[in-house]
């Protein structure tokens, strides 16, 4: 995974350069990245953490991108450095890794109605279940004794899948979308061995 976290850092390096305020004229508000969680850093009283979450404000904005692996020590981090997620515009989930979403939990304690963009999954972030998965539970094979058959071979209709998180508002991104004035996010479909076909914002 640290293939993963140096991506993560290494995508918003080019962003933090796109974000720097046009010559002449002072941004009204600050545009800047702020590194909540990470597993290396000058020294500071921030927790290091296996896990990736950043901060982006820009155009008067404020996105939250990734939070972390473990809720505690991001809310300590986010403590440490006066962040206030009560006034989020959105979160960006990258992917669906607990590396990436376990701080989500603490997001959600402070700030419960934020949109939060997530990849698309067949089966994941309270997204419907496909028909191809209702048609597999439906599947009968006479073979097999009835206690051996999904629900007791029930036909069952499609049903929102189980979350952590059941009353998030998430949004999934299955193509590039503008989410916001400028703001893109940029479906993709991991073909790096390990992770091969997980979707990732």
């Amino acid at each position: 995974m640290l293939s993963r976290v140096s991506e993560c850092a290494g995508l918003l390096i080019p962003i933090a350069m796109m974000l720097r305020p046009a010559a002449g004229g002072a941004a009204p508000h600050p545009n800047r990245i702020t590194i909540l969680y990470d597993a290396f850093g000058k020294p500071s009283a921030l927790k290091k953490d296996w896990g990736y979450s950043a901060l982006i404000e820009y155009g008067g904005k404020k996105i939250l991108f990734d939070t972390g692996n473990d809720a505690e020590c991001f809310q300590h981090n986010v403590a440490r450095l006066g962040v206030n997620l009560k006034d989020l515009d959105f979160v960006v989930l990258s992917h669906r890794h607990g590396d990436h979403t376990s701080g989500l939990s603490y997001v959600l304690s402070v700030n419960p109605n934020v949109t939060i963009y997530a990849p698309y999954e067949v089966s994941g972030f309270g997204a419907p279940v496909l028909p191809v998965i209702v048609s597999a539970m439906n599947r009968n094979i006479p073979s097999l004794p009835q206690n051996m058959h999904y629900f007791d071979g029930q036909q069952q209709e499609p049903r929102p899948s189980g979350s952590p998180w059941p009353n998030a508002h998430f949004v999934q991104v299955e193509k590039t979308t503008e989410v916001a004035p400028g703001f893109f996010l940029i479906s993709l479909i991991s073909d790096t061995a390990g992770t091969k076909e997980m979707r990732e914002v």
